[in-house]
């Protein structure tokens, strides 16, 4: 088989193992198993947490000891098995720490992903510059994919979800002990320090203060980078409250909309030269701050009927929002350090973005949504009155009676249901990125250098 073709498979399910789950999780914990939203909050952290350390650990490993592509794989085949006995779990604690121990296993084999393609591609004599790219893109593909299938099979809600991604990780990890073997280049010196060994001596850079301070705008902004994997498939899906949106396309096919948001992904690359060399780093970066704002803006006043467009185009406006960031950011460090230090310094910015950033803004929008934002309604009276209906309507206590909720003969409920206040979680939102994106455009001083130019020239050929 076609090594590249190979590559694209492996990348494919990279991202399909971890997609089968993401975006749909919080329809299983808010709405199958009814756990808060404080709990679900340090859900998405678990991500940031692995990241913070494993990467590096793991790296270590395929440096010195192991090949990287039998790693990988026996990476993905214990991640598969927490997969299986994720749905076993009842209590939203212990999910914690089960989810935690998946990530451990997942985070690193992103990185590992690209290390192995970028090897396999050096040993086939292949460009690395103009061949990984395509095979990169298709693990967008399978996020998407992944997502699709998780809805279209009526799983966004269930536990199959894991099984999904279970099954997906068990053929990934036995694909991958028949790739091309990477061994350990033992690159890092035995006489490193810890310090050297770990990656760490990129910290040093916060000595700059303009790098300190792009590092510090990196984690905040990676706040808002996990909050609507995290919130919004379960936004679209609570509109189902709504007897005027039950039947909505958008409900029933809430994962499909949201993964509008990927494919634009993709499609944003493309436009990213262009951008590059017309408005220089700092400015992209600005654009892409803003973006985060029309993205959360829009989902606050966007719905399934009349403002579907509003949905629609803040799915559209991710792309933007996302890729801009990221690769104008990785730019910046690229163009930015020295070649002693420039690995380990974009090892750092993604720590400050996937994970200080993650951590930050899973724990604090958890904690945010479940104090300010939820409003729990104990009778019918008030649950008609909220989703415009009247108190016998068969569609909401269906929908009560799915949630486990009876309507006692005084007409107060047999226990309170807890909805969201998502127009108002969105603005809040939209707000944070506002205030993000005005105090870097004015306390990040940049000029567009000649390294950059030269650096933006190699990715638009």
């Amino acid at each position: 088989m076609n090594i590249k073709l190979r590559l694209t498979i492996m990348s494919f399910m990279q991202f399909f193992v971890w997609a089968a789950w993401l975006i749909t999780i919080a329809n299983y914990w808010f709405g199958t198993k009814q756990w808060d939203g404080a709990d679900f909050g340090i859900i998405f952290a678990t991500m940031g947490i692995a990241s913070l350390f494993m990467p590096t650990l793991t790296g270590i490993l395929a440096d010195k000891w192991i090949n990287a592509e039998k790693l990988y794989a026996i990476l993905h085949l214990l991640y598969a098995a927490v997969m299986f006995y994720l749905p076993q779990v009842n209590d939203p604690h212990t999910f914690f720490w089960i989810i935690l121990v998946a990530m451990c296993f997942y985070m690193p084999t992103i990185a590992l992903s690209n290390s192995i393609s970028y090897t396999t591609l050096k040993n086939g004599q292949f460009d690395v510059i103009k061949d990984f790219p395509p095979i990169r893109v298709w693990g967008t593909v399978g996020f998407i994919v992944a997502m699709w299938v998780t809805n279209l099979t009526g799983n966004k809600a269930s536990a199959n979800q894991f099984y999904i991604a279970g099954i997906g990780a068990i053929l990934l990890g036995l694909y991958s002990f028949t790739l091309p073997a990477c061994k350990p280049t033992k690159s890092v010196s035995e006489k490193a320090t810890l310090v050297q060994t770990l990656g760490l001596e990129a910290f040093k850079l916060f000595t700059s203060y303009k790098m300190a301070l792009f590092f510090i705008f990196s984690m905040f902004l990676g706040g808002a980078l996990q909050l609507t994997n995290a919130y919004g498939d379960v936004f679209l899906d609570e509109f189902k409250l709504f007897p005027i949106y039950a039947n909505s396309l958008v409900v029933k096919y809430s994962t499909l909309i949201i993964s509008i948001s990927q494919v634009s992904e993709t499609l944003f690359i493309l436009a990213i030269p262009f951008f590059l060399k017309r408005f220089g780093i700092k400015k992209v970066i600005v654009l892409s701050m803003l973006a985060w704002v029309f993205r959360f803006g829009l989902f606050a006043y966007g719905d399934p009927a009349g403002g579907l467009w509003m949905i629609i185009l803040s799915c559209i406006v991710y792309g933007m929002a996302f890729d801009f960031f990221n690769i104008s950011g990785s730019l910046f460090v690229e163009t930015s350090t020295t070649a002693k230090t420039r690995s380990s310094a974009q090892g750092l910015f993604m720590m400050m973005t996937n994970g200080f950033g993650a951590i930050l803004g899973s724990l604090l929008s958890g904690w945010m949504i479940d104090r300010y934002f939820t409003k729990f309604y104990t009778d019918i009276k008030s649950t008609a009155n909220l989703v415009n209906t009247d108190v016998a309507n068969e569609h909401l206590l269906q929908f009560l009676k799915n949630k486990g909720i009876n309507v006692l003969a005084d007409g107060s409920l047999s226990r309170a249901l807890d909805v969201k206040d998502w127009h108002n979680i969105w603005l809040s939102f939209a707000l944070y990125a506002l205030v993000i994106t005005i105090l870097f455009a004015l306390m990040f001083k940049h000029k567009h250098t000649r390294a950059e130019v030269e650096a933006i020239n190699k990715i638009s050929h």
